[in-house]
């Protein structure tokens, strides 16, 4: 009989005992129930809002541990007890083929169990968009993990005749493994000890391969694991066949055996120095460099040092995740081909290092509160990265770092948030800051034209003649110095037949000026910036030669690469006050900070009728009763072919005692943004896909009334995913999600010249509401009641996208106020320039609400979910990095973990899920039940024919 032939007929028999057990079926719907109940209840699903399988392998380790003990404690010590062991072992065949098969036996079991958990990744698919990446890796990790239990399983159950105490036996070895390289054990070490543990761990290990990382040295260390215990098995087995007293074939199968586990160990040894052996397979690849970040990688031109401080003894939560970030640390060295330089100092061990941290690089210890079985203690720790280069320096601590999700049950789960997003920001910003002091030009890749268009000096005012010549001169030193990257050229309107003051008016609405003090007729002065891909104007002002250097440095800047952009701000700043309105709530910090971590923000104060000329784009949240002056502002810049990014609606929330209320608001941009074609609605949009929100809500009970916080499905905070948000603009392409609060439709036309893109819509089940009172009372029942459709359910755009050329809605500057001149004693009004119309280059994004990215609704929705949400951030970072034509940033913030949520699901939907899972489960059981019952009668029925 082949080899082949005998481990196939060990485990047909293996398995037909096992099938023929009632504790097996038991152990099995066990099993399935356990797994469903700890991702249902114990991860709790739902509250946690993540869409992901992560919660089904949480407990997958433990659960296997039990599973595949019992599936082995009988394999051996059955055998061993009824005595066939003995005849096994006089046998002519090898003891290897028995162990194989009975382990296929049981690995073919496990794989049963395992499939039969398939309806919860299907699920969860079905509910939204899934990442099926770390759920294939998911399964192979419970694969391989299970595979390793089973060897341990049969090694115990192999030196043992009760059944009991290779159960228990099995479980205590396999318990040393897990635990090993657990949070727990990892807590008191930390550091190189606790990177050694976590490399002898399963749960380390299992962990590395769920998250979506398939590394060779993970596959191999379970492979090794259950060929070092199947090895164990043969060897204790074939003990039995031995007479008493050794010779030179027992000391050969000794030594065999010594030798096989020493090359199994020195090869995973070895195995450990390559760290590029792996394959990514999550969406997006989430672990492993992205594009964005090599291309950062490639602009590294001087050494570049990045340092980890990181400390032996941590706060239990963050000591695992060292480990990770030192990996992630490294293959920023390994893709920079030794560009970069990567070292981990522990501040504690080295006092030198640690003043040189305190002192030079501002990073101080943090204080933990720790405990341990004999003392509870505060620990000052660090969790920093120091990012050098050059003399520019960058540090990152760990709330930079890390995320925390909340728990319904134990403590709350800390995890590395998205470190490459924070890593490669850093290294962009360090030489940034670096290149910003040195050369210029050096950073522009194709030659920049200054045009000036500016009539004679004869046709000037003096006060334009002697700004002429001082400007003039200015460039044309800095172009002497460029390198051939500034070229200069004055040109004369009306030179000629006037064909170039025809096309300038045509193409950029560049009309005549005309003297204040009328000593002069028409004339034209205006300057621009160009090359062979976008046309800027560089902004006169008032004329003051002073102000020319920084206005061309800053215009020459949105022409090169690697200095870091500004962008200008302008928060809610009513010019005049309703009278008896009340203040306005909303604040907008959060957004402040996130936009500062990347970029240079500047504070505009539009009522002074212009924007700072250095900034790369313009941000306009909640504007109140802006004048002409901050209309003018607004229209100027996106008249010179910049990029207005503007959050606005007829309504803003507010929370006037127990009530949350609209009040109603004008912007004073209704008109200048009809003459574009963009009309928004004053009404607000309410959606059954919407996200839950702590909001006061009225109990009614019986005739009393109670106020309370409580967290309820919000259908004005509008759940913006899938179809409606745009999967083909970079804004929105790599957004999951977006939370939109009270927010009103939006209708955009696009004309001759300008097109219109929709960024976000809602469902086609919203509809909208007249309602200023917006908190939400409960009936008796427990029901939300809200205003009920008063028209037809509708999808409505709430944010969308102009780009192209508009025409400014003035014909004349705005008054302004006088200047002194310093030749005349009287002051003057010195001539104001107007673009009429803007370059193709324009681009104005309008989102119709005042409130999206409110501190409110940030923390709002943070406390209802437990995670930590950035929607309403990424969207106007998304929105800001592509403004200013940076995608490195945009195509990395996506990246992080907590971005895909689930729809909102009332509670029936949500029982009638989990109850669901429960049936299926029980009905896969019962269907491999009825299979055996057909495949035994099947055989008995066979065996009844051969005896007759």
């Amino acid at each position: 009989m082949s080899r082949n032939a005998i481990i196939g007929k060990v485990a047909r028999k293996e398995l037909l005992l096992f099938f023929a057990s009632p504790v097996a079926w038991l152990f099995l719907a066990s099993f399935l129930i356990v797994s469903l109940f700890s991702f249902f209840w114990v991860e709790s699903f739902f509250a946690r809002n993540i869409a992901d399988v992560r919660p089904l392998f949480e407990w997958m380790p433990l659960l296997l541990l039990f599973l595949c003990s019992a599936l082995t404690m009988r394999s051996w010590s059955d055998e061993r007890r009824s005595g066939t062991l003995e005849y096994v072992l006089t046998l002519p065949a090898s003891i290897w083929q028995f162990v194989v098969g009975k382990f296929l036996a049981c690995a073919l079991i496990l794989l049963l169990a395992l499939l039969a958990t398939l309806p919860v990744p299907f699920t969860v698919a079905s509910l939204t968009a899934l990442d099926w990446g770390p759920v294939v890796a998911g399964y192979l990790a419970a694969l391989l993990l299970g595979g390793a239990y089973l060897a341990v399983g049969l090694f115990v159950s192999s030196r043992t005749d009760n059944a009991i105490v290779s159960l228990m036996g099995s479980i205590a070895i396999c318990s040393l493994l897990y635990i090993v390289g657990s949070d727990l054990l990892l807590g008191f070490f930390g550091g190189s000890v606790g990177e050694a543990l976590s490399l002898l761990s399963t749960s380390a290990r299992f962990e590395s391969i769920t998250r979506g990382v398939i590394d060779v040295r993970d596959l191999y260390y379970y492979l090794a694991v259950t060929t070092v215990f199947l090895a164990l098995n043969v060897l204790g087995l074939e003990q039995g066949r031995w007479s008493r007293g050794g010779n030179r074939r027992h000391r050969r199968w000794r030594w065999g055996t010594a030798l096989l586990i020493a090359n199994v160990i020195v090869a995973g040894v070895s195995l450990q120095a390559f760290r590029t052996l792996r394959v990514d397979v999550t969406q997006g690849q989430l672990y492993s460099l992205s594009e964005p970040s090599m291309g950062v990688l490639e602009q590294i031109e001087e050494p570049m040092l990045i340092r980890g401080y990181f400390s032996e003894r941590s706060h239990p939560l963050l000591a695992p995740l060292v480990p990770q970030l030192r990996d992630l640390l490294r293959e920023y060295a390994v893709a920079a081909n030794g560009a970069i330089r990567v070292e981990f100092v522990d501040p504690a061990q080295d006092a030198e290092a640690e003043q040189e941290a305190n002192e030079d690089y501002g990073i101080t210890a943090t204080p933990f509160q720790v405990a341990d079985r004999y003392q509870s203690a505060l620990v000052n720790a660090y969790f920093d990265v120091l990012i050098q280069y050059g003399d520019e320096f960058e540090t990152l601590g760990f709330s930079d770092f890390i995320e925390i999700k909340g728990s319904t049950v134990g403590d709350p789960e800390v995890v590395l948030r998205n470190p490459e997003f924070d890593i490669t920001r850093a290294i962009r910003d360090v030489i940034y800051s670096y290149r910003s002091g040195g050369e210029l030009f050096a950073q522009i890749e194709s030659p920049v034209t200054l045009r000036a268009y500016i009539s004679p000096d004869d046709s000037l005012p003096q006060l334009l003649r002697e700004y002429r010549a001082e400007i003039l001169e200015e460039a044309q030193t800095l172009a002497e110095s460029s390198g051939g990257k500034l070229n200069i050229e004055v040109l004369d309107p009306d030179a000629g037949d006037g064909g170039v003051a025809e096309r300038i008016i045509a193409e950029w609405g560049f009309q005549p000026m005309l003297a204040a003090t009328g000593d002069v007729g028409e004339f034209y002065f205006y300057l621009t910036l160009e090359d062979d891909h976008q046309v800027i104007q560089l902004p006169t002002g008032a004329f003051d030669s002073s102000e020319f250097a920084s206005a061309l440095d800053a215009g020459l800047r949105r022409f090169a690469q690697g200095f870091t952009r500004s962008i200008s701000i302008a928060l809610p700043t009513p010019d005049a006050p309703v009278p008896g309105a009340p203040p306005a709530s909303h604040s907008f910090g959060s957004v402040q900070q996130a936009i500062s971590e990347d970029y240079t923000i500047r504070m505009e104060d539009l009522a002074d009728g212009s924007v700072d000329p250095s900034a790369d784009a313009l941000l306009v949240i909640a504007p109140e009763n802006l004048g002409e002056l901050g209309r003018f502002a607004i229209d100027q810049y996106l008249m010179r072919g910049g990029t207005v990014v503007l959050a606005t609606s007829p309504y803003s929330v507010e929370s006037q005692g127990p009530a949350l209320l609209l009040r109603a608001v004008s912007s004073g941009l209704e008109g200048w943004l009809a003459d574009f074609g963009v009309q928004i609605e004053k009404t607000v949009m309410l959606d059954p896909r919407s996200s839950v929100f702590p909001v006061p809500v009225v109990r009614r009970v019986g005739g009393y009334e109670f106020r309370e916080m409580q967290f309820v499905d919000y259908p004005y905070l509008l759940d913006v995913r899938d179809e409606g948000l745009n999967a083909e603009h970079p804004v929105t392409a790599g957004l999951p999600n977006v939370t939109v609060g009270w927010a009103s439709p939006i209708t955009a036309l696009a004309s001759d010249g300008r097109s219109m893109t929709t960024l976000l819509e809602t469902s086609g089940d919203a509809w909208i509401s007249d309602e200023r009172n917006v908190m939400p009372a409960m009936d008796d029942a427990g029901n939300t009641l809200f205003q009920a459709p008063s028209g037809p359910r509708r999808k409505a755009s709430i944010g969308v996208l102009l780009e192209g050329v508009f025409q400014s809605s003035f014909t004349e500057p705005p008054s302004a106020a006088p200047v002194a001149s310093a030749d005349r004693e009287a002051p003057v009004e010195p001539p104001r320039s107007l673009v009429a119309r803007s370059p193709a280059s324009a681009r104005l994004l309008v989102i119709a609400s005042n409130d999206f990215a409110s501190d409110q609704v940030l923390s709002g929705v943070i406390a209802a979910s437990g995670n930590q949400y950035f929607g309403p951030l990424e969207l106007l970072l998304n929105s800001v990095d592509w403004a200013v034509e940076d995608a490195t940033l945009t195509r990395i913030r996506s990246r992080a973990h907590f971005n895909r949520t689930l729809p909102p699901m009332d509670a029936t939907t949500m029982a009638s899920i989990e109850y669901g899972n429960y049936g299926i489960a029980l009905l896969i059981v019962a269907s491999l039940f009825l299979g055996w019952r057909v495949v035994r009668g099947q055989r008995n029925l066979r065996l009844a024919r051969m005896i007759t």
